[in-house]
């Protein structure tokens, strides 16, 4: 009974390693300096729904949705609302950029991993260690081969949501991406909230 026991949590931890550095390379391969970009589907629960196209670059970002431009230098984030016409800027830590961003705060060092395979998958699966707040578990879909993220199904609070993944490209992105270019937006109100 002993050694069942000394079995299976060698396993366990066999497990986590192996999860957690699956998780390392996706997340490198997401947000580490050769870049990223994706298109990206999310329902939450009804009160959000938005489509987009996102690019990544270490501390870099640059969102494009039905409704806004978002761009990050890494130290300055603008807003553009193509609707009301206005552009707004933050720091880049601001959480009030965005309300949904507090919500959805990461650090990798807050989960414990597992990782499970089917024919056509893996299941990256991310449980918050007590007393983490924001999101409390993720599982992602991996594809088998190429390990590019599919959809992750996000729980936050009580809540689940999933972000459908396609177009996915790693590599080749360009630092211009993320350059605000004010002559995008002639007659857009500017207002600066740094």
């Amino acid at each position: 009974m002993l050694f069942a026991s000394v079995s299976c949590v060698a396993q366990t931890n066999s497990n986590e390693r192996q999860a957690r550095k699956m998780f390392n390379q996706i997340y490198d391969m997401v947000f580490g300096a050769q870049g990223s970009t994706l298109h990206y589907s999310v329902n939450i629960i009804g009160i959000y729904k938005t489509n987009g196209t996102i690019w990544y670059k270490e501390k870099k970002s640059k969102f494009v949705d039905e409704k806004y431009d978002a761009y990050s230098d890494g130290t300055t984030y603008w807003r553009a609302d193509r609707k009301k016409m206005t552009v707004t800027i933050f720091d880049m830590n601001d959480d009030s950029r965005d309300k949904y961003s507090t919500k959805f705060k990461f650090s990798p060092d807050n989960y414990t991993y597992s990782i499970k395979r089917d024919d056509s998958h893996y299941w990256l699966t991310l449980k918050a260690k007590k007393g983490v707040k924001g999101i409390k578990e993720a599982r992602v879909q991996l594809d088998l081969h190429t390990r590019h993220p599919q959809s992750i199904r996000i729980k936050v609070g009580i809540f689940h949501t999933t972000i459908k993944i396609s177009n996915f490209k790693s590599g080749g992105i360009s630092d211009k991406v993320f350059v605000f270019d004010k002559q995008k937006y002639p007659g857009y109100k500017y207002i600066d909230k740094r």
